[in-house]
């Protein structure tokens, strides 16, 4: 019995081993995307409904969850999903920059596809918004891994 048990655990470090980044990359995206509806949230409801702020302070709300979002995002993928050894306010700022122009990429594609299928289609603004959060987050997956934090020869 006690053998059955450590081949399992044996079989389970493995796949975990084998799939690590994709799964810490699910947690923290799961994070990252809970920090961003909390802050949207948040300045919805404490700064635009409390202080009878214009509507349109909306667009800036989204974007200061948008840059939380991404900074919480970024530190995360660095250190526990690629663990990027960069070093120096240089090399550091570059990755930075990279992972923050990948994700202004995901989203304006996210929103073309609103759009597009939403907007001028007329067709189902959940299923469309959860289609298209999927791909941004494959996407986004892809272009952190292949180009900002891939591994330097």
């Amino acid at each position: 019995m006690m053998a059955a048990l450590r081949r399992l655990y044996a079989r389970l470090e493995e796949r975990f081993g084998r799939y690590r980044r994709q799964i810490l990359y699910l947690i923290f995206g799961g994070l990252t995307t809970a920090i961003d509806w909390a802050v949207t949230f948040a300045l919805y409801h404490f700064w635009i409904d409390a202080t009878d702020a214009p509507r349109a302070l909306v667009h800036v709300a989204d974007v200061i969850a948008w840059v939380a979002a991404v900074l919480f995002a970024y530190v995360t993928n660095r250190r526990w999903v690629f663990g990027s050894s960069r070093t120096g306010v240089g090399p550091v700022a570059g990755e930075l920059l990279t992972f923050a122009g990948g994700r202004v990429l995901t989203l304006l594609l996210q929103e073309a596809i609103i759009f597009l299928f939403v907007t001028w289609l007329g067709l189902n603004k959940y299923l469309f918004r959860i289609l298209a959060a999927v791909l941004v987050i494959i996407l986004n997956y892809v272009f952190s891994k292949l180009f900002v934090f891939r591994r330097r020869q």
